[in-house]
């Protein structure tokens, strides 16, 4: 991707994140207020995150889990997780816990498009056990990718290797028609939902 495509890309970014956020924001206090209302515990979720050059930044997310769901000690999440909450299930299905993350968008964090930022703990895993597991940190996350629209949760070390199959497949072919195309399946997927 070259200079002129990525200040479309970053356009794009933030004209999409921007409008999202504003047309988003009636909803916030009502999430907020269903998540109090569900369980206890704060109504977001902060985790520190490797974002681009594996630089670390803390993703804010609507809380989706029981308070303490890990208690210190890290674990993926599964599809059909017991410790997501009755709301948390709902936001999740709906995708409506990703909406903070148009912030750390907007801040040049993250992108829409690109391989969603892996905690710490879980990068250290898998860079031993997934050979050039840290080419995807040669771009910025994104809150959608094309390991997203191609591959459900990754909750063992095969299904993150798979998943990256489809992140250096984008490293590698990225452009501002696969970022397009990768934000109409992800637009098509939650329309169905």
């Amino acid at each position: 991707m070259g200079r002129l495509e990525d200040f479309f890309k970053r356009s794009i970014d933030l004209g999409v994140a921007a409008a999202v956020l504003v047309i988003s924001l009636p909803l916030w206090p009502v999430i907020a207020a269903a998540i109090k209302i569900d369980s206890r515990g704060p109504v977001f979720y902060l985790q520190k995150r490797a974002g681009k050059g594996n630089k670390f930044f803390t993703l804010i997310k609507f809380r989706s889990m029981v308070e303490g769901a890990e208690d210190g000690v890290p674990l993926w999440a599964a599809e059909n997780d017991d410790r997501i909450t009755r709301v948390g299930r709902v936001l999740r299905n709906l995708h409506l816990d990703e909406l903070p993350q148009l912030l750390h968008v907007l801040k040049g964090e993250m992108s829409l498009v690109g391989p969603r930022p892996e905690r710490p703990e879980f990068v250290e895993v898998l860079r031993k056990e997934i050979p050039s597991f840290d080419e995807r940190h040669k771009v910025k996350p994104g809150i959608t990718g094309w390991a997203q629209v191609n591959h459900p949760y990754a909750a063992t070390i095969e299904d993150s290797a798979k998943k990256l199959e489809y992140d250096l497949y984008y490293v590698k072919n990225r452009s501002l028609f696969f970022d397009l195309k990768i934000l109409f399946l992800t637009a098509k997927r939650l329309v169905r939902i």
